[in-house]
């Protein structure tokens, strides 16, 4: 069975949402349909609000999968990544064999790896990593 994890290291993501088009576009989804959205972690007050005050405000996103992907069969079968990974501007989303090892290198660089708990109901194979 192909290997089929995703690793996302939050430090590269930059909330571009590039991961949601490409997978819209490429999974030919109506304009209403989503298989993964960027969720802003900021204040909690707004879409795309920063925490904090001047000068020490900050921000950071992380992308949520709903059980609706189905982490493209059709490109895991060409031995291609899925169009979220293979399209991300930042290098922040690992995928397949390549997870084992980022993953042993994030723990060396202090990272902590983590799931969504289950009463968010994630898609399994997801797998977040951050400082």
């Amino acid at each position: 069975m192909t290997d089929s994890r995703i690793l996302v290291n939050l430090q590269r993501c930059t909330g571009c949402w590039t991961c949601s088009l490409a997978c819209k576009v490429g999974n030919a989804l109506h304009d209403e349909e989503y298989n993964l959205i960027v969720r802003t972690l900021g204040s909690g007050e707004g879409i795309d609000r920063p925490a904090g005050t001047w000068p020490d405000l900050h921000e950071s996103w992380m992308p949520v999968w709903f059980k609706s992907c189905t982490k493209c069969p059709e490109r895991l079968k060409e031995n291609e990544k899925p169009y979220c990974a293979y399209n991300c501007p930042n290098g922040a989303l690992i995928f397949g064999e390549d997870v084992d090892t980022a993953l042993a290198a994030l723990r060396e660089a202090g990272f902590r790896i983590w799931q969504l708990p289950a009463w968010e109901k994630p898609k399994e194979g997801i797998y977040y990593a951050s400082k």
